[in-house]
C-alpha cells in the first residue's frame, strides 16, 4: 500500500512593508511614465499666486482671498459635472446656458411667483436633471455626436433664456437664503470646527484604509506618508481658516465681515460626494471603463448607454447648481447668465486641473484645482488693470499648455506601456 503524499500548507508571504523611499520611487516612476496627476495644476496655481502677490499687494489680502471663492464657485461647480462627460470622451457645450436656464427657473419661481426658496431650488435642479436626460438619451440612443447635440442645445437654451426673461430685463433675487450662499459667511467658531472635523475625517479615512490593506496582506502607504499628508492638510486648512476669520470689512463701524464663506462648505460637500461616486462605486468604475474603451466595456456587460445618459444628467444637474450660485453672487438673473465665458472657463477648468479630453482620465479634484487657477487668473488680471482681452489670452495659453501636458502624458504612458 502506497503511503499518501504529505502536503505542506504554505501561507502567502505578507506584503513587504513599504518605506518612504519606496513610496517616493514609485511616485517618480509614475511621473516618468506620464502620470502627472494634479502636479501641473498645483504647480501652476502656486506660480500664479506668487506672481500676482509680488505684482500687487492687494492680491494676498484676506479680503481678496475670500473674493476668490465667490468668483470661482460657478465655474468650479459646472466643471465638476463636466468631468463626468469628459471622462467618456464626450463634450457638453450647453452647460453654460443650461445653468442660465435653471437660474431663470429659480428667479421666476422666487420673484415672480413667490414660491419658497427650497421649492424653487428643487425645481431648478430638477430642470437641469431633465435637460441632461434629454441630451444623454439623444446622444446614446439616436447616436448623434455630443458636439452636435449640445451645440444645438447651446443655441436653443440661449433663445429659451431670452424668452423666459422677456424684454431682456433682469429678475432680482431678494431671498436671504439664496443670497447667503455666496454673500454670507459662517461664524468664526463654526469655520474652525468644520476645519477640525475635515482633518479628523481625512485622518480616520486614511488610517482605516491602511489598516484594512494590512489585514488583507496588501501593501499600504507608510504611516509617515499618511502622517505627512494629514499634517499638510491641517496646515493648509488652518492657514486658510485663520485668514478668512480675519476682519475684512473696510468700515467695521457699519458692518463686520469675517468668517469662512458659506459657499466653501457647499463646494466641499459636492466635492466629497462626487469623489466618492467616481472612486468608490460601481458606476464610477463603469464610467472609467466606458471612457477607456467603449467597445470593450460593452462586451464586458456594462450598460454603456445608461452610463452615458447618467453622465449627462450629472453634468446638467451640476450646471443647475452653478446657475443657482451665479444668481446668488449677482443678486439677479438676466439673459447673459451662463453665457459669455462661463462654458469656456468651465471646460478649461476641468482640463487645466488634469482631466483628459480623450476620455478615461480625470477626477473631481481636477475641477476644483482648475477652477482655482481660472479664478486666480481672472482675479489677478483684474487687480492689475488688464482688459478682458488680455485675460482671455492668458487663460487660453494656460488651457493650451494643460492640453499639451495631457497629450504628452498620454504619449509617454503609451510608450512606457502603462
Amino acid at each position: 500500500m502506497t503511503a499518501a503524499p504529505v502536503t505542506t500548507r504554505v501561507d502567502a508571504a505578507p506584503a513587504a512593508t513599504p518605506t518612504i523611499g519606496s513610496h517616493v520611487r514609485e511616485y517618480l516612476q509614475r511621473l516618468r511614465g506620464g502620470d502627472m496627476g494634479s502636479l501641473p495644476a498645483i504647480g501652476g496655481l502656486v506660480v500664479l499666486c506668487a506672481i500676482f502677490a509680488s505684482l500687487d499687494s492687494a492680491f494676498a489680502t484676506p479680503r481678496n482671498f475670500a473674493n476668490l471663492f465667490g468668483q470661482g464657485a460657478q465655474i468650479t461647480v459646472i466643471a465638476m459635472g463636466l468631468v463626468f462627460v469628459l471622462l467618456l470622451g464626450e463634450i457638453d457645450l450647453s452647460a453654460g446656458f443650461t445653468s442660465g436656464v435653471c437660474a431663470a427657473v429659480l428667479a421666476v419661481l422666487l420673484t415672480n411667483w413667490g414660491w419658497p426658496w427650497y421649492v424653487a431650488v428643487l425645481a431648478a435642479v430638477l430642470t437641469g436633471t431633465v435637460i441632461g436626460a434629454v441630451l444623454g438619451t439623444t446622444i446614446a440612443k439616436i447616436g448623434i455626436p455630443s458636439f452636435v447635440v449640445t451645440l444645438a442645445a447651446f443655441l436653443g437654451f440661449q433663445g429659451l433664456l431670452l424668452i423666459m426673461i422677456s424684454g431682456g430685463k433682469n429678475i432680482s433675487i431678494t431671498d436671504d437664503v439664496i443670497l447667503a450662499i455666496i454673500n454670507r459667511n459662517l461664524p468664526p467658531w463654526l469655520g474652525w470646527t468644520l476645519a477640525a472635523l475635515a482633518v479628523l475625517a481625512y485622518a480616520a479615512l486614511h488610517l482605516y484604509r491602511a489598516s484594512a490593506r494590512t489585514r488583507q496582506g496588501l501593501a499600504a502607504q507608510p504611516m509617515s506618508v499618511i502622517g505627512a499628508r494629514i499634517v499638510a492638510l491641517a496646515v493648509v486648512l488652518g492657514l486658510a481658516t485663520a485668514a478668512l476669520n480675519q476682519e475684512r470689512s473696510i468700515n467695521t463701524l457699519i458692518t463686520s465681515l469675517k468668517g469662512v464663506p458659506i459657499v466653501v462648505p457647499v463646494i466641499a460637500v459636492l466635492f466629497i460626494f462626487w469623489s466618492f461616486v467616481l472612486g468608490r462605486t460601481a458606476f464610477g468604475r463603469h464610467l472609467y471603463a466606458v471612457g477607456g474603451n467603449t467597445e470593450a466595456a460593452r462586451r464586458a456587460g456594462i450598460p454603456v448607454d445608461r452610463i452615458k445618459i447618467a453622465a449627462f444628467m450629472i453634468s446638467s444637474t451640476m450646471a443647475a447648481v452653478g446657475g443657482i450660485m451665479a444668481a446668488s453672487r449677482l443678486n439677479s438673473v438676466d439673459p447673459n447668465t451662463g453665457g459669455s465665458n462661463v462654458l469656456l472657463y468651465a471646460v478649461g477648468a476641468a482640463v487645466i486641473g488634469g482631466t483628459s479630453l480623450f476620455g478615461g482620465k480625470g477626477r473631481i479634484i481636477d475641477a476644483v484645482l482648475g477652477g482655482a487657477v481660472v479664478a486666480v487668473i481672472d482675479n489677478g488680471m483684474g487687480l492689475l488693470g488688464y482688459s478682458s482681452g488680455v485675460k482671455y489670452v492668458i487663460t487660453g495659453v494656460v488651457l493650451l499648455l494643460a492640453a499639451g501636458v495631457d497629450a504628452l502624458s498620454r504619449r509617454r504612458a503609451a510608450a512606457s506601456g502603462l
